[in-house]
């Protein structure tokens, strides 16, 4: 899985902000259902030019349809958005169930449909979203593979400590939805940081998310943010820097989305 992807929320110009993510570097396109742009993400990578096969696309399938039937129906319905660009592979590199929102009969329904998709080749890997530690658990106390995946809202004033704990003991990889705090870049520390390194905001809120081991999944349809987005290597945020970002965290206060990891 590659270390930084793009995430196409609300993005109204989705193929052609994948096509120049993919061309500038960026090899992971975080998509959902709910974005109703799985079929732009497939033109998008359709005309970058690079191989299906070395680009891994995501997508999710919202709580409306977490029964096991009606989450197999979307699984397929994905799989022909994506393969509606014939220069496209239809399969999906990682499928998560977008929330736990349904409660917990439904969402493993939903899971099982998912499972079941990997071992026919829709998609290779499978994962769950704003998912908690409690959530996680029924999966394992159902007997069922446990997810390569938890996608949460993570930045550093929503850091989800407990989360990011389970799944680091689990081997549960972590990635970063909304990491750039929607362009809330006022802040001081953020700031000051930004003029130490002479980066902009964005860039050291993505070094931090990569600096503490997540995946983040930055947002933009502009194409000079999303190439400026991924210039994040080749540097580091020393630690006593970290240390301020780290400082910023303020729990579930802090959440500028719906993080919806509390629900039953």
């Amino acid at each position: 899985m590659p270390t930084l992807g793009l995430g196409v929320y609300m993005n109204e110009e989705c193929a052609e902000a994948c096509k120049v993510a993919i061309q500038n570097g960026y090899r992971m396109i975080d998509g959902a259902r709910y974005y109703e742009n799985e079929v732009q993400v497939g033109v998008g990578v359709g005309n970058s030019g690079v191989k299906r096969e070395d680009i891994f696309i995501t997508s999710k399938v919202f709580h409306a349809d977490f029964t096991y039937d009606g989450t197999m129906a979307a699984l397929k319905d994905s799989v022909a958005n994506l393969g509606s660009c014939k220069r496209v592979l239809a399969y999906y590199d990682l499928y998560l169930t977008h929330s736990a929102i349904g409660g917990k009969d439904a969402r493993l329904a939903a899971y099982r449909a998912l499972l079941d998709g990997k071992a026919s080749g829709m998609i290779k890997s499978v994962g769950v979203s704003n998912y908690s530690a409690k959530h996680i658990e029924e999966i394992r106390e159902a007997g069922l593979e446990m997810p390569v995946v938890n996608q949460v809202e993570l930045h550093p004033f929503c850091q989800q400590k407990p989360i990011v704990e389970y799944c680091t003991k689990n081997n549960i990889i972590v990635q970063a939805y909304s990491p750039l705090v929607r362009g809330a870049f006022d802040n001081p520390v953020i700031q000051e940081l930004a003029t130490k390194y002479s980066k902009d905001p964005a860039q050291i809120l993505v070094r931090w998310s990569l600096q503490r081991g997540f995946v983040p999944l930055p947002k933009s349809s502009q194409p000079e943010r999303i190439i400026s987005n991924s210039q994040v290597f080749g540097w580091n945020i020393e630690p006593a820097d970290m240390a301020k970002l780290d400082a910023l965290d303020r729990g579930k206060e802090g959440a500028i989305t719906w993080n919806p990891v509390d629900v039953d």
